[in-house]
């Protein structure tokens, strides 16, 4: 009888945690949303992969086709702007600035 008794007590524990479980809206809206999260996850990265694929191949696609002066001379002002990354900002940020400042002025009048 006390074993029934015990047994009937653990299955009415379980029941409890599973009802509790269920009604529990906050942990289930949690649940979903890491469910979520991560499949959201798991896709972006996928699709960054793709990207990146496509645009290694279509970059390898421009490179064949390129004439090789064109990709020298490519190569080459690449390696001068990534020496000089400091003044192009600079001087990309002063030309933003200056098309703001144009922009603002074009809607006061």
């Amino acid at each position: 009888m006390r074993d029934q008794v015990e047994r009937t007590r653990d299955e009415l524990g379980r029941t409890v945690e599973a009802l509790a479980a269920k009604t529990d809206i906050k942990a289930q809206a949690a649940e979903k949303a890491a469910a979520v999260k991560d499949r959201a996850a798991e896709k972006a990265a996928l699709v960054s992969d793709q990207i990146r694929e496509k645009a290694g191949d279509a970059a390898q696609l421009v490179k064949d086709k390129a004439p090789e002066l064109l990709v020298e001379r490519a190569d080459r002002a690449a390696t001068a702007a990534r020496a000089n990354r400091t003044p192009l900002l600079l001087a990309g940020a002063a030309v933003v600035v200056l098309l703001l400042v144009r922009r603002s002025r074009g809607r006061r009048r």
